[in-house]
């Protein structure tokens, strides 16, 4: 039998200890500081069932003596893993002979970090490495004690050999883990469910810093959609970890402990401890990433970024408000409600509003927006302003505008580099969110739709102005374009095969029973039926984020595979964008859309139902 020798006596390796001790294994836990002194009284471990006093074997870094048949368990936090490496590799082993080799040499290391380096970092210095996926809700932040809400089991482990390739000691090493309370499958390609976890985990900087809620959670759905966009660009491709795991998920439920409050994941732990968290090897791990493959992850260093001044400033986790967190990721909220403006209206730095009023076939947006408009709100002519003339049908009926005259108009608007925007429409964001989409492609960090537009405002009791509001001070925003994706026809057509791609239209345009305006009915070969109206409740708003996640989730959009989206002519397929964004799920437009794929005999048409 081995004797585990775990390393980091923190929220995982103290109940992964205390579990492998209660279940008859030897094991030794190591510990520093305060924690190692309270722990040679004991360790405390509370669960649903209560206090349990675990005696389990403890020592300090240097009071181990290593023999043959050990398993070191690195349970340190990913920063510090690579020096716990270098430092337990050089330590001597005795084999049965008496012969003193390193351990390095001689015994295997099992890491538990999260992130994508450690074994990695392993392999340098340990000829056996073995890694593990851990979920475990467990919390360390007092010396001498863990909590373990987790039940029937205390975490869950898919562990796996690093290089991939299984032996006997594996085997053994995952029986073990199962009598500990720790149900584990062993798993053959352990780097993809290192990646697979990662994006669960993304968001942990914003669990330390931020208070839960709904702006806290579109963030962290915003990070997670970043993550996913990198590891296509990086050939990362994850385990779909509830999808392929033949463990029982459910074994891993979290219960309350009697006389303690839910405390937060291990970024807000570290954060509450006063220690430096691990986020550079979770969204620094994105980033990294990103850089070694030429393209930038701009949420995920943010946020990073945030976390690292916070620690410097002591902020105690929990601590910042969701003012903080608009101003560090300003491009993650999709909309914002009625109240919600006119309040930021009445503050320091008040939103410039533009009015895209809009529709099909209707001449006289600027009349409408002359009869009533938010206080302050500038007319954008969607057909002059927000598209550029049509000199080939094939480009179609909307092509987006040329860079130049896109920012000579927004700066014509007002729309300044350090201030927010506002789009609106009075029909629930579908001509508005084409402004929102070009501001957001041509740089501006921070465009917001108003959810439920006119009817809305109106709706909440907030005045309207009427004529044409004064020539604003000229704006000095700068677009440089290429800050959301974009599809060409060839693109639409490889993301219908290959990925998701969405017709925003109505369902009997998508099916080729009617074209009213384009010279071919039916749809891209391969595309999925969206259409945008769907989006909307019957108040216009924006349906709940849940609501749009099933709807998405149901077509394929989930950001596990590329989404594309297409309508008619990129007017609406822009308001579906914004739905996606608003759960997380990044996608490309068509600009194009039907009007030029229609217009190119050449390429193929489908019809009915289906894709």
């Amino acid at each position: 039998m081995s004797r585990y020798v775990v390393i980091g006596a923190g929220a995982v390796g103290g109940v992964l200890a205390a579990e492998l001790h209660r279940a008859g294994r030897e094991v030794v836990l190591v510990a520093r500081g305060a924690h190692l002194t309270a722990l040679r009284r004991g360790l405390r471990l509370l669960g649903p069932d209560g206090e349990h006093h675990v005696t389990v074997p403890v020592s300090g870094d240097e009071g181990v003596d290593l023999r043959d048949g050990d398993v070191l368990v690195l349970a340190t936090k990913a920063q510090d893993a690579d020096a716990a490496l270098a430092t337990w590799a050089a330590r001597p082993v005795k084999d049965a002979s008496g012969r003193t080799r390193t351990a390095g040499e001689v015994l295997p290391v099992l890491t538990l970090q999260n992130g994508l380096d450690t074994e990695r970092a392993a392999l340098r210095r340990f000829a056996t490495v073995y890694g593990a996926v851990v979920f475990s809700p467990s919390t360390y932040v007092t010396p001498g004690e863990v909590e373990a809400p987790g039940a029937p089991a205390a975490a869950l482990v898919w562990v796996g050999r690093y290089p991939a390739s299984r032996d006997a000691v594996l085997e053994r090493i995952a029986e073990d883990l199962r009598a500990a309370r720790h149900p584990t499958q062993v798993v053959d390609d352990l780097p993809r469910w290192k990646a697979g976890k990662l994006p669960a985990v993304i968001g942990n900087v914003l669990d330390a810093l931020y208070p839960a809620g709904p702006l806290r959670e579109r963030a962290a759905a915003a990070l997670r959609g970043e993550t996913r966009r990198v590891y296509r660009t990086a050939g990362v491709e994850p385990a779909d970890i509830r999808a392929e795991t033949t463990l029982d998920l459910g074994e891993l439920s979290t219960h309350p402990i009697p006389g303690r409050a839910q405390s937060g994941r291990s970024t807000w732990q570290s954060l509450r401890r006063g220690v430096s968290p691990e986020t550079d090897f979770l969204n620094g791990e994105i980033v990294l990433l990103a850089a070694l493959h030429g393209i930038s992850a701009p949420l995920n260093a943010a946020a990073a970024d945030r976390l690292r001044a916070a620690v410097a400033a002591g902020t105690d986790a929990g601590g910042l408000d969701d003012a903080d967190l608009r101003a560090t990721l300003p491009g993650v909220e999709v909309l914002v409600d009625a109240d919600a403006l006119a309040a930021e209206l009445a503050g320091p730095n008040p939103p410039t509003l533009l009015d895209v009023r809009w529709a099909l076939g209707d001449p006289h947006g600027h009349d409408r927006h002359r009869a009533g408009h938010p206080p302050g709100a500038v007319y954008v002519d969607l057909d002059t302003e927000l598209a550029r003339h049509i000199d080939d049908p094939a480009d179609g009926r909307h092509p987006l505008p040329d860079l130049a005259d896109l920012q000579a108009a927004a700066r014509r608007w007002g729309v300044r580099a350090d201030r927010p925007v506002v789009v609106l429409d009075d029909a629930g964001g579908l001509a508005a969110g084409r402004a929102w989409w070009l501001l957001r492609w041509g740089g501006h960090p921070d465009v917001r739709l108003l959810d439920g537009g006119l009817a809305a405002w109106r709706a909440a009791g907030h005045p309207l102005a009427t004529g044409d509001e004064p020539v604003p001070e000229p704006g000095d925003v700068v677009l440089d374009g290429g800050h959301l994706p974009t599809l060409d026809a060839d693109g639409a057509a490889e993301l219908a095969r290959d990925g998701v791609l969405l017709d925003a239209r109505a369902g009997e345009r998508y099916r080729g029973e009617t074209e009213p305006v384009d010279p071919r009915a039916g749809h891209v070969p391969g595309a999925r039926s969206a259409p945008t109206g769907d989006n909307l409740g019957p108040d216009r708003r924006f349906r709940p984020a849940a609501e749009l996640r099933t709807r998405f989730g149901a077509l394929g959009a989930t950001g596990t595979d590329p989404v594309g989206v297409y309508c008619g002519s990129g007017v609406t397929a822009a308001h579906q964008v914004a739905a996606l964004a608003s759960i997380g799920v990044p996608a490309a437009l068509y600009p194009g859309s039907w009007s030029a794929w229609s217009n190119d005999p050449a390429r193929p048409v489908a019809t009915g139902d289906t894709p």
